[in-house]
């Protein structure tokens, strides 16, 4: 008698803040072709590769791939509501090389992605930006308004930067495709290395928020 009565009443306890903590955390790449993998099979484009460097260490994620090639930051921004879907837990923002590449107001780029920021944390929405620096080829003042709305945002708004989604890919034309601006499969590997340890903390937080 005591035993049934235990487990009826173990049986109405809440489940504890821990395992909450154990659902999949579901996150969303917003971005461009960088992220959507053009000129790669689908299972080794950026977010693929993501998760399973994070699943590797133990870290279930749910990864929604929402790159669209030749996408803006304003593109990204018009799409943002059916490329987000209710129930994410964060979003890792990769937009902006197209951009740069032709030749938009830094201004415009500034708001777009200014917007994109505002209307994720208004729905609670956790955030992460991925920086892109300007070609050289529009000179020197039109890469310094660039460079700086990733820092600049990141500092107004309190979200996590990984201040060049390329580093160490960029300009390598081993780690190129032939076009020489998107990474091959080796130069995504070196891209999700170079960034877990951001993303990993960033998914940290984002447990610790659901506690």
């Amino acid at each position: 008698m005591h035993i049934a009565v235990l487990m009826l009443a173990l049986m109405t306890v809440p489940n504890p803040a821990w395992a909450e903590a154990a659902k999949p955390i579901k996150l969303v790449v917003l971005g461009d072709s960088l992220s959507a993998g053009l000129g790669l099979p689908a299972q080794q484009a950026f977010p693929t590769g993501l998760q399973k460097a994070l699943q590797s260490k133990g870290i279930d994620v749910d990864m929604t791939n929402a790159g669209v090639s030749g996408d803006t930051s304003s593109g990204g921004r018009d799409r943002l509501d059916w490329s987000v879907p209710n129930g994410t837990d964060g979003v890792i923002i990769e937009l902006g090389a197209n951009d740069a590449l032709r030749g938009i107001d830094p201004d415009l780029t500034r708001t777009a992605l200014t917007e994109i920021v505002q209307r994720l944390k208004a729905r609670k929405i956790a955030v992460m930006l991925c920086g892109m620096l300007a070609p050289p080829n529009y000179g020197a003042d039109y890469a310094a308004r660039f460079n700086s709305i990733y820092p600049d945002l990141a500092k107004k708004f309190g979200v996590p930067l990984y201040p060049f989604f390329l580093d160490g890919v960029a300009a390598d034309a081993k780690l190129n495709q032939a076009d020489g601006i998107h990474p091959t499969a080796a130069g995504v590997d070196i891209i999700v290395r170079n960034i877990l340890p951001t993303v990993e903390a960033f998914i940290g937080t984002i447990a610790e928020q659901r506690r």
